[in-house]
């Protein structure tokens, strides 16, 4: 059966104007009645925040300004395409290094210049009916209700669609990997496996022996699985974790290095490349990583003034104080508005200014830094504020420096990586047992205030309970017993209370920022269950 255009809007982001035509040319004998076009990256960008399309074709080389990749990586980092849009990748160039980088950032397809008319028509249909056909799953994964996503796989599966089965069983594995179910993922896998060899499965498998901890095996497999397929990049991401979870730096810089080889124009894997040589003292690659994500950045929305500063930190280990002058001249110029910004700017300049012996000059980026913080505090960046914390301590303000720890504690006390990084600043500045002191009073602090609102909630008392639990929250968004916590008694309270859409939608609400947070799902699955039945069991709270 035909596709009926008529009614779908369609973008098309193309620098030749003589291409443009051709384009739309094609698109009009379609039957497609609106067409807007951008002759430039960030005009494309500007349509899509003024309309909603169905379909954009955008190009991949599109000349000064935003590549097709950075399009793309914008669109999605503000949504400003819809779950069901359609997004393909056109480019002329067909080297490996262009086609990497352009799938990296995963479009919907991706279509060699010169195309004729059946080509093009053929490509946007397939993408439509696949959108159309996983609605109900991409709907839930966009507003972030993952197991609600999952069930709309099930249901998807049990339909017996042969041809789509393999692509829902995907996402289905993908999404047990999000909740941390790992138990759900492999038994997919080893389903698919057993059948025919396909890649992602395998890699699957191996993300999984990862997450178990047996890093050994994991980078044993994954080497193996790249020497089959040299091609996919995301297991080169996954041997670089594997390595640095053993501790083997170089080895991760090696393979991130080989990636950034395939793909060079991917800037979060730049920026991690950056971080990790930065972190091992690897000078030149750092200079090398952290320069190429600055200029990655001028047209990505991925772009930081954290490139900027590690550029500039890392020709300070060289002792080019002149040279970081320099960034720190040119970070300014881009980036002026935003807190972490400002402040990245004024510890920077402290440096640079002790760098050069200048500690007289220095005392103003001082005041500076100190009044930003005051400022803007926990809406600052958390590696930043823990730049800020050794500042203060460094220049005396002791009183500061422990408000700071504690609060970056308190709030990130779950993620183990984060808590090394602050005891390891601490070790280094200012001594060997006080991270390990102040973690300690904190965690009894966190389990002080989850035994009071569980008393108070064994002792009946619920609405006291659950202010103690939802001030806890907004104090420590990230903090996983908390939330667990609060999940439990509103679903208490709901169950032995009157139907409440309210109340429902918040708990929905905690259960998919829990997800986010890194609650696995031996532990929020439950609450899922036992909120999906009082849904069924009361219509009334169920969403519209």
């Amino acid at each position: 059966m035909k596709m009926n255009f008529d009614s779908k809007k369609i973008l098309v982001i193309e620098d030749q104007a003589i291409i443009r035509e051709t384009i739309k040319h094609i698109l009009y004998s379609l039957g497609v009645r609106h067409i807007v076009e951008a002759g430039t990256g960030v005009n494309g960008i500007v349509e899509m925040r003024r309309s909603q399309f169905d379909i954009v074709l955008c190009d991949y080389n599109l000349g000064d300004g935003k590549n097709g990749q950075q399009v793309l990586e914008e669109a999605k980092h503000f949504k400003l395409l819809s779950f069901n849009a359609v997004f393909i990748m056109i480019t002329v160039e067909q080297s490996k290094n262009m086609v990497l980088s352009a799938l990296d950032c995963k479009p919907d397809d991706y279509l060699i210049k010169p195309f004729n008319r059946l080509q093009l028509s053929t490509r946007i249909e397939r993408c439509i009916v696949r959108k159309e056909y996983l609605a109900s799953i991409e709907r839930e994964i966009d507003i972030g209700n993952i197991y609600q996503a999952i069930q709309n796989c099930e249901k998807l599966l049990q339909q017996g669609n042969k041809k789509t089965r393999l692509h829902v069983l995907k996402i289905r594995a993908d999404l047990a990997l999000v909740i941390r179910d790992f138990k759900a993922a492999k038994k997919i896998y080893q389903e698919i496996l057993q059948e025919r060899d396909i890649p992602w499965a395998k890699l699957g498998m191996i993300v999984i022996v990862f997450f178990d901890g047996n890093y050994e095996q994991a980078v044993e497999s994954l080497q193996q699985f790249i020497g089959q397929y040299p091609m996919m990049l995301e297991a080169y991401d996954w041997l670089a974790k594997s390595y640095e979870a053993l501790g083997n730096n170089e080895e991760a810089l090696i393979t991130l290095n080989l990636a950034i080889d395939l793909s060079p124009q991917t800037i979060l894997r730049q920026q991690r490349l950056a971080l990790l040589a930065d972190k091992t003292e690897n000078i030149e690659v750092a200079k090398k990583a952290y320069k190429a994500a600055v200029n990655l950045g001028k047209h990505s929305v991925y772009g930081s003034s954290s490139d900027f500063s590690g550029l500039a930190k890392a020709h300070l280990k060289s002792n080019s104080a002149g040279d970081a002058l320099k960034i720190l001249n040119d970070m300014n110029k881009c980036f002026f508005n935003d807190p972490d910004s400002r402040l990245r700017a004024a510890i920077l300049e402290i440096e640079i200014q002790k760098a050069k012996n200048n500690g007289v000059v220095a005392q103003k980026p001082y005041e500076k830094a100190f009044k930003l913080n005051e400022q803007f505090g926990k809406q600052i960046a958390r590696e930043l504020r823990l730049e800020m914390a050794k500042i203060s301590h460094l220049s005396g303000a002791s009183e500061m420096t422990d408000e700071i720890l504690a609060d970056l504690i308190k709030t990130n006390i779950d993620d183990k990586c984060f808590i090394g990084e602050i005891d390891k600043m601490c070790n280094a500045f200012i001594g060997d047992n006080y991270a390990n002191d102040l973690i300690s009073r904190i965690k009894q602090e966190l389990v002080d205030i989850n035994n009071e609102g569980v008393n108070l909630f064994k002792e009946g008392r619920i609405k006291d309970a659950l202010a103690i639990f939802e001030d806890a929250v907004e104090k420590m968004p990230n903090n996983q017993a908390i939330t667990l916590s609060l999940l439990k008694i509103i679903i208490h309270d709901l169950k032995t209370s009157k139907p409440d859409p309210k109340k429902t939608m918040l708990v929905q609400s905690y259960i998919n920022k829990a997800i986010k947070i890194g609650v696995p799902h031996d532990q929020i699955g439950s609450i899922q269950l036992e909120l999906d039945k009082i849904q069924y069991q009361n219509p009334l709270t169920q969403k519209s």
